[in-house]
Formats: C-alpha cells, sequence, structure tokens
C-alpha cells in the first residue's frame, strides 16, 4: 500500500506530489500518468504565459494564488536554469467602449497587489511601436513566458529527487474497494489518493461520489506561428477581454525562444481529446458532450452560440490574422505560416446553471481529493495553488467541504 497515489502528470499532479512530499518526506507518493511522458496534455500545450493576476475577481482562487505563483515560477526557472523570456505584456484597447474594460482590469490589479502601469498612446508608440491602443493601454512588467514542457518535466525531475516515484504509461481505468484503484498496470492499494487527471477529472471523481454538478467541456485552442518573429514583436499584446467568459481572446505571445505567435482559438470540441480528425474518438464522450454542447447553443448561455460561430471563422487564417491586426501597427504577418499543435482546454461546466466555471475548482472527502477544474493560469499558479490543496484537502484527516 502506497501512502498518496497522484492520478495525472500534469503541472498540477506534480506540483501536488512535491507539496505532499516536503510536508511528509517519509511518506511513499506515487503518480500515475497514462502517456509515456508528462505535459502530454494541457500543461505542454498551452503558450507558456506566466500571468501577472489581474484579470480576477478578489474573492476567487486565481487572484489568491497567481500573483505569488508568478514571481516563484520565475525564481524555480532562474534556481534551475530554464529559460524564461521577460518580455512584459500590454493590455490595449481598440475603441472608446474598451476603456471601461481596461479601467476595471486595473481596479482588479490594484486589489490584488499586482504591479501595473498606464501607458498612454504615445507613450506605448514609444515602447511599443508594434502595438497600438485607443487613448491608453495596461502595462504589465511581471508577464513572462517560459516553455511549458521544459518547466513541467523539470518538476517532474524534481519530485524524482525528493524520492516521488513516477510510473508513466499506467492508465487509471476504475475505482477497486474502498482504498484501492485499477490500473492498466495492475492495481494499486492507497491511504489516500488525489486526482489531478486533467480532462478526465469529472469521470474519475463521479467513480468516488462527486463531480456531481459538473462536467468538462473541451475547448481546442491553436496558435498561428511566425518562427523568425518577422513581425518584430517585442512584447505580448492582449485585447481587452470579455470579462463573462474565462477566454482572453485572440493576441499575441512572444514566446521564450522569440518566436512570435498569435491565437488561440477556443472552438468547441466534441471529445476529449480531439485534436484532430477523428483521433481518439470516443463515442460516450461525443454523445455526452455533444448533449451539454447543444443546450448552450440552444440556450446561448454565456453567449455559447456566438462563441461557435465566431470561433469556427478562426479556421480561416485571413481572418485570424485581421483579428489580431486590430491590436497593431501595419505588422508584417508574412511570417505567420504554421498553425501550431492543438492544445485543448479542459473547461469545467455547471450543469445547473449552464455557466463555465471561472475559478479552480477542488472536491474531495474521506480518502479523496479531486482538482476538477484547473484552467488557464493554472500554470503560473501551480506551485502555491497545490500547497494550498495539500494543506486544505489531501493531508487534512476526516471529510472536507470547502
Amino acid at each position: 500500500m502506497v501512502d498518496y497515489v497522484i492520478i495525472g502528470g500534469g503541472i498540477i499532479g506534480l506540483n501536488i506530489a512535491r507539496a505532499v512530499k516536503e510536508q511528509l518526506p517519509d511518506a511513499r507518493v506515487v503518480l500515475i500518468e497514462k502517456e509515456e511522458d508528462v505535459a502530454q496534455h494541457s500543461s505542454g500545450r498551452n503558450s507558456g504565459v506566466l500571468h501577472a493576476g489581474f484579470y480576477y475577481t478578489a474573492d476567487s482562487l486565481k487572484a489568491r494564488f497567481t500573483r505569488e505563483g508568478n514571481a516563484r515560477l520565475q525564481n524555480f526557472c532562474a534556481e534551475r536554469r530554464l529559460r524564461i523570456n521577460r518580455c512584459a505584456k500590454v493590455v490595449v484597447a481598440r475603441n472608446e467602449e474598451e476603456i471601461s474594460g481596461l479601467e476595471e482590469l486595473k481596479r482588479r490589479g490594484d486589489i490584488n497587489g499586482v504591479e501595473l502601469e498606464w501607458l498612454k498612446a504615445d507613450e506605448l508608440a514609444r515602447r511599443y511601436p508594434e502595438a497600438k491602443t485607443c487613448r491608453k493601454a495596461l502595462f504589465s512588467p511581471t508577464t513572462a513566458t517560459i516553455d511549458p514542457v521544459e518547466v513541467t518535466r523539470e518538476f517532474r525531475k524534481l519530485i524524482q529527487e525528493m524520492g516521488v516515484e513516477v510510473r508513466t504509461g499506467v492508465k487509471y481505468l476504475r475505482r477497486s474497494g474502498e482504498n484501492a484503484i485499477l490500473t492498466s498496470k495492475g492495481p494499486i492499494a492507497y491511504r489516500k489518493l488525489v486526482n489531478a487527471a486533467g480532462l478526465y477529472a469529472d469521470k474519475i471523481a463521479r467513480d468516488f461520489g462527486f463531480a456531481k454538478h459538473f462536467v468538462i467541456i473541451p475547448f481546442k485552442g491553436i496558435y498561428l506561428k511566425d518562427r523568425e518573429n518577422l513581425a518584430g514583436i517585442s512584447t505580448n499584446i492582449y485585447p481587452v477581454p470579455n470579462l463573462a467568459n474565462p477566454f482572453l481572446g485572440v493576441h499575441y505571445t512572444l514566446a521564450v525562444g522569440g518566436e512570435g505567435k498569435i491565437g488561440p482559438t477556443a472552438i468547441p470540441a466534441f471529445w476529449r481529446e480531439n485534436y484532430q480528425g477523428l483521433e481518439n474518438f470516443n463515442v460516450a464522450e461525443f454523445g455526452q458532450i455533444l448533449y451539454y454542447e447543444a443546450k448552450l447553443f440552444l440556450t446561448n448561455a454565456f453567449g455559447f452560440r456566438d462563441l461557435a460561430f465566431s470561433e469556427v471563422r478562426k479556421y480561416a487564417k485571413s481572418h485570424f490574422l485581421k483579428l489580431a491586426g486590430r491590436l497593431t501597427n501595419n505588422l508584417n504577418h508574412g511570417g505567420f505560416q504554421e498553425w501550431s499543435a492543438p492544445g485543448i482546454r479542459a473547461q469545467l461546466l455547471d450543469i445547473d446553471t449552464l455557466e463555465l466555471v471561472q475559478d479552480f475548482v477542488v472536491e474531495g472527502g474521506g480518502t479523496s481529493t479531486h482538482v476538477l477544474n484547473a484552467v488557464s493560469p493554472a500554470l503560473t499558479s501551480s506551485m502555491p495553488f497545490t500547497e494550498w490543496v495539500a494543506e486544505h484537502w489531501v493531508l487534512r484527516t476526516g471529510d472536507v467541504s470547502l
């Protein structure tokens, strides 16, 4: 029997293992991952942006952990000699109507203790001539970019140095008794289980009596890449987002290696690993997800119908570039020729209210804990958020309900 078994080799699962092992160095901790390496899904298929923490309302877990997470992950990269691009970010207004959205972001940033600076249009033009705005823009000096695969693999290395046993190629199949699970490589008996399975977190949680009011709806994200950065992007350039949904809109990202990217899309997917064509097609997932997406479409909950139509149009490269071009000054877009590997956002849906859940969500009790919603900025927040999960959920005795 192991003391703790953790399901999921993404940035969250690996850091929960780290947090548990730091508190209980003698505990036997085993992490299982169904793929042959870590970071094969969301943790390795994201923009790599370390967010500053000004998008989120003060009462949210995201606001609580993003600012600290940003600083700690930058320090982690420096200590472990990993690449980091401290390229900052500007959020620009495309018209006068978006100024109020900028001001709301500044209010949230001030409450959350995030360093932000107003730039007038002429100041923006001097610092970042590629970006354009209406009257003023927000400057975020602590935003940076990293290589998410490199960083996630480094956390695997770290926890193995600490004595965590990482078993790849081991897939969770089902619960098997009160304190055991069956995997593709046999049973595992445990004292406590942590589910950080990302796209499958809700399915696993239901085996333990949790996630009764939630289901994961996948959204596909793709970037258009300019490998040589012919456009000359020198910072991340973002629009004012629609704060009613969890997506930040099409923007420019300056990757850790200097590559320019435009994106991402937020296209509704039809099964959990709907990356390309019919790859990994699953009939049961297709039926369940299509059912909820149809309900969202028919009711137009949170503008889902409008979102679906607008996102499908982004498959046309000319339209994608036109959307991005509204943030910049006649850039050379000739280098944006290659689509990135798709990523899938494991977005939690409240099936009672038909709302996309914007904050992190954890449920658990007894001998199991389930991280149900750990979407962006989960990478940025991963170190303090998982320590909170470990302290308030995993390492507590008895039932918990926060």
